[in-house]
C-alpha cells in the first residue's frame, strides 16, 4: 500500500460504527481509503493539486455506472492521474474489493443511501461524508482530516426553539438526519456563497421590518424597490432555483453586506453597517464550532478577524431579530445570532459543516 497515514486509523473505527449499515464498510478498508487518498492528495498532475471523490459502492449498485475495462488498483499515482476527469462536483470514482484487494471500477453520478464517501478538498484537507437518506441530495460530514488533525462532527440533539427560524433550518439541518430540504433554502445559500470565493456578508432579517435600516449607512448604495422575490415560488431543487440561489449568493460578493428577508426576497446590497447607538457597542462574542469536544469560548470583537465579521456580530447586537452569515475568502463561514439565554452575540463557525 506504501506509507501510512496515522490520522486514517483513528477516524476508521469511529465511521465504521457511524454507518454501521453501510455493506464492506469496516474499518480496514475505510483506512486503506482514507490513507491512498491522503497521500494522493499532497502530490501534482501537471502543477495542480487533485480534487477527487471516492464512493465506497459496487457498479451494480449505481445507476448508468461507466467502468473501466481493466480495474486499476487503488493507488495515489492513479488516483492523481485520474482526477482531472473526475474534479468536476458530482463524479465520484467508484472503489470495491475485487480479489480480495480494493481497486478501482470506474465513475458514477449517483450513490445509493448511507454510502460511504470520501472527498479530497485541497492537499492534505479530506471530508469523510455520507449519502443521506431519501429525499435528501445532500451528504453529512462526519469528519475532516487536515493533516494530523481530525475533528469529528457533533452529533447534536440541541432544541433550536430560542433561534429564529431561518437559522434553527440550517441547524437542524446538519444535526438530523437531513430528510427534509425543502426549507433549507439557507443551506444552500451557504455553501453557494462559500463557493464563489469572494468572500461575503448576508443579513437576514424579518419580512415587513424596516428596523434593521436604522442600523445601516443610508443612502443605501444599491436598494431594491419593490423587493425582490422568486426563490419560494420555484421548484424544489429544479433548475431554475439553484440559479436563483446562485444569483442572490452572487449579489453577496459587492463590497458591503446583502440583506434579504427571512422569505429570501433581496432588499439591498452594498450595504455598511454601522451602530445605531454608539454607546452600546458589542464588548464579547461567543464562538462555538460543531465539533466533538470543542469548548465555547467568550471573545473580545477583535478576535473574529476582519472589519467584515465585527460590523456583521454589531449588526446582530443592534437587531436581536436577525441573524448575520459572513463568508470570507479564506473559506471560514460563520453564522451570528442572538442568545437569548446567554445574552450575548453567538458566533457559529460553521465551514468544516459546508465542505
Amino acid at each position: 500500500m506504501g506509507p501510512t497515514y496515522p490520522a486514517a486509523r483513528a477516524v476508521a473505527e469511529r465511521v465504521e460504527a457511524r454507518l454501521a449499515d453501510a455493506p464492506k464498510l469496516d474499518a480496514p478498508v475505510i483506512e486503506e481509503i482514507i490513507t491512498a487518498a491522503f497521500w494522493a492528495s499532497l502530490r501534482r498532475e501537471e502543477g495542480r493539486a487533485p480534487t477527487i471523490s471516492l464512493a465506497l459502492v459496487p457498479p451494480d449498485q449505481v445507476a448508468n455506472p461507466l467502468t473501466f475495462a481493466s480495474r486499476l488498483p487503488l493507488h495515489p499515482d492513479v488516483l492523481v492521474r485520474l482526477a482531472p476527469a473526475v474534479e468536476r462536483p458530482g463524479i465520484h470514482l467508484g472503489v470495491w474489493p475485487h480479489d480480495n484487494q480494493l481497486s478501482l471500477w470506474g465513475t458514477t453520478r449517483t450513490v445509493p443511501t448511507w454510502c460511504f464517501v470520501l472527498e479530497v478538498i485541497a492537499p492534505g484537507l479530506l471530508v469523510v461524508k455520507f449519502r443521506r437518506e431519501e429525499p435528501s441530495t445532500k451528504y453529512a460530514n462526519i469528519a475532516v482530516l487536515e493533516g494530523a488533525s481530525v475533528k469529528f462532527i457533533a452529533q447534536q440533539d440541541a432544541i433550536f426553539s430560542e433561534t429564529p427560524a431561518v437559522l434553527r433550518s440550517l441547524l437542524t439541518f446538519y444535526s438530523s438526519a437531513g430528510r427534509e430540504e425543502s426549507d433549507n433554502v439557507l443551506v444552500r445559500l451557504a455553501i453557494s456563497m462559500r463557493e464563489h470565493q469572494h468572500g461575503g456578508s448576508l443579513l437576514v432579517v424579518q419580512r415587513d421590518n424596516e428596523e434593521w435600516r436604522r442600523s445601516v449607512v443610508r443612502p443605501v448604495s444599491y436598494s431594491v424597490n419593490p423587493p425582490f422575490s422568486e426563490i419560494l415560488s420555484l421548484a424544489h431543487d429544479s433548475d431554475g432555483l439553484r440559479a436563483a440561489i446562485d444569483a442572490l449568493a452572487g449579489w453577496t460578493a459587492v463590497d458591503g453586506a446583502t440583506v434579504i428577508s427571512d422569505h429570501f426576497d433581496l432588499l439591498a446590497s452594498g450595504v455598511k453597517i454601522v451602530s445605531r447607538d454608539t454607546s452600546r457597542r458589542i464588548d464579547r462574542i461567543l464562538v462555538t464550532e460543531p465539533v466533538e469536544g470543542a469548548d465555547r469560548l467568550i471573545v473580545e470583537p477583535s478576535h473574529l478577524g476582519n472589519t467584515r465579521h465585527l460590523s456583521a456580530a454589531q449588526f446582530v447586537y443592534d437587531q436581536r431579530d436577525a441573524i448575520a452569515l459572513v463568508a470570507s475568502q479564506d473559506g471560514r463561514f460563520t453564522m451570528f445570532a442572538w442568545s437569548p439565554s446567554d445574552d450575548i452575540v453567538h458566533a457559529h463557525r460553521l465551514e468544516l459543516l459546508l465542505l
